[in-house]
């Protein structure tokens, strides 16, 4: 199973990964992700060393990504889960609300999920978090199982591409006819 393991790695975040990733691409020509800022109200401040120590969020915010790659709109947000089970509580229903209007203007929606025990990167398309998402709403389980994702989809590293969510994205258009 491929993973991105690497001991110059250690440490990083996924987010870290991400935004490495987001560079090359862009040094590449071959999208522009741009990490969305979250926004926030200072309530206090530390003059002196000039910065927050204290602020709440303005609003919810969306996803954590928005961009283009070869003029599709894309859009994703990044989670980390510890265990085989990843719990729906960590995606919001205004994410998924966004995530689904996105996709209905042809863009393209997806989660990148870091299986940290696995050590495995994971592309889940919009579609199947909606399904998973849909299910909990029917009253069934508020949570999906590593064992019920198509593992065609983990992300493996190559190329100096960290993240390689291109990888992920070729594959939602090939099967989208």
């Amino acid at each position: 199973m491929a993973t991105w393991n690497s001991r110059g790695l250690r440490g990083s975040t996924l987010e870290d990964l991400i935004n490495r990733t987001n560079e090359k691409y862009r040094e590449q020509g071959l999208a522009l992700i741009q990490k969305v800022p979250t926004p926030i109200t200072p309530m206090k401040i530390d003059k002196e060393h000039r910065h927050i120590t204290l602020a709440y969020f303005d609003q919810k915010s969306t996803v954590d990504y928005i961009g283009a790659v070869q003029g599709i709109p894309v859009c994703f947000d990044a989670k980390e889960c510890d265990t085989d089970t990843f719990p729906l509580q960590n995606i919001h229903a205004h994410q998924v609300e966004f995530m689904g209007d996105f996709e209905h203007q042809e863009g393209v929606s997806f989660l990148i999920i870091l299986f940290s025990r696995r050590n495995e990167l994971y592309f889940l398309p919009y579609k199947k978090m909606k399904e998973f998402w849909d299910r909990a709403e029917a009253g069934g389980r508020k949570s999906f199982r590593h064992d019920e994702l198509d593992l065609s989809y983990v992300l493996a590293p190559h190329g100096g591409y960290l993240v390689p969510y291109l990888d992920g994205i070729q594959k939602v258009i090939d099967e989208s006819g």
